[in-house]
């Protein structure tokens, strides 16, 4: 067999749904040399990841760790430790991922009642407070806190209050939004919840950071059956996260490396002004495409700083947009999923992408291939709505 020249990544910049663009700092740490899973060295890393990550997730809960896998192993571990068959599970679905919980969920044997908003709503405590009437013994209320399929920022504080007084747990995604806007898990009474790397903390995709209140994790100890992943079993999992270090897997060394500097980055930044600056980039993203006379898809006051849905004006092309952007200027936006479909572009502002260069570059292409493909835009117009 003839040997394939080696594969060279071209320079993209990421903007569309995640991943997002990786610092050097964060590229650099992944190049180190391999430890061992076991080694000394990389059990304090362990512990250090530990104790940043319950710094960016606010909160004080020991069971804080990255999962081995993407966002979706995350998803799936919340579910599997937490519920099992006959449980009844309320989600709330608004898009893409909160129809995959309900998917989980139902694999889990739960017995689901779904929370429905159009894409691009939120969820409302009403909507949850009216399916909790109708739960007689509610296990579990599930919740999309940033939908990245459509731009929906739901707030929790409400309905996690209403789950609470049902006796219900309370399970977050908060991959897209960990990073980039408030996620505050003690504050909230979140009792679960699952991330991703490659979203606001700029890291590759390939881990999951996720954490479970004491509330939850005794739930998970005190299951009458096995959980039905052994992968993502919590009972094991704490051995080798906690303080016995038993080998459970191999975990992906290079991944942790990366996660252990991306975080340090977020930390320095300063969750407070990180969130500042990917509102005030979606902002002013908002703003140029007023100025062109274009609109974002969502929910008006609830509109994900991170994620922003574009809706394409009438007779454009969506795919030859895309198509244009990417081969001639290297920028990767995203489309649009499901009933969304052809109908929107998914423009991610996350982490190392959010930046005023970024959505310089972004503006500057998106109208020159407006304006090629047959829709008059104002190039100067939408730049000088970013002062």
């Amino acid at each position: 067999m003839e040997i394939l020249p080696a594969f060279k990544a071209p320079a993209r910049v990421l903007m569309g749904p995640g991943p997002s663009n990786v610092s050097a700092e964060v590229l650099q740490s992944m190049s180190q040399p391999l430890v061992g899973h076991l080694d000394p060295v990389f059990v304090k890393m362990m512990e250090e990841l530990k104790t940043m990550l319950r710094a960016v997730f606010l909160t004080r809960n020991e069971m804080t760790f990255p999962v081995s896998g993407t966002g979706s192993a995350g998803m799936e571990f919340c579910f599997v430790n937490l519920i099992g068959p006959g449980d009844e599970v309320i989600v709330g679905v608004n898009g893409v991922f909160g129809t995959r919980m309900v998917d989980v969920a139902e694999r889990c044997g739960a017995r689901v009642t779904k929370v429905e908003a159009p894409w691009g709503q939120i969820i409302t405590p009403e909507q949850i407070a009216a399916a909790l009437r109708t739960v007689p013994k509610p296990k579990l209320v599930a919740i999309v806190h940033a939908e990245t399929s459509t731009g929906a920022l739901t707030p929790v504080e409400e309905i996690s209050k209403l789950a609470h007084a049902a006796g219900a747990l309370l399970l977050l995604d908060t991959v897209t939004s960990l990073g980039g806007c408030p996620v505050r898990l003690d504050e909230w009474a979140v009792d679960a919840t699952y991330s991703g790397t490659q979203k606001c903390l700029s890291c590759p995709p390939g881990l999951s950071p996720v954490s479970l209140s004491p509330r939850a994790l005794e739930v998970a100890r005190s299951r009458r059956t096995k959980v039905q992943s052994w992968y993502l079993d919590v009972n094991l999992l704490a051995s080798y996260w906690g303080q016995e270090r038993v080998y459970h897997h191999t975990a992906p060394i290079t991944m942790n490396y990366g996660l252990h500097a991306a975080l340090r980055l977020v930390l320095a930044e300063g969750l407070e002004n990180r969130w500042k600056r990917h509102q005030q980039n979606h902002l002013a993203l908002k703003s140029a495409l007023a100025a062109i006379g274009l609109e974002l898809a969502n929910q008006e006051g609830h509109q994900l700083w991170q994620l922003n849905p574009i809706r394409v004006p009438a007779g454009v092309e969506e795919l030859e947009v895309r198509k244009r952007l990417l081969n001639d200027f290297n920028i990767e936006v995203g489309a649009g999923l499901g009933p969304l479909k052809g109908k929107i572009w998914r423009v991610g502002l996350m982490g190392e992408t959010s930046s005023r260069e970024n959505l310089r570059l972004f503006l500057t292409a998106f109208c020159q291939v407006l304006n090629e493909c047959g829709r008059p835009t104002d190039t100067k117009a939408a730049l000088a709505a970013l002062a």
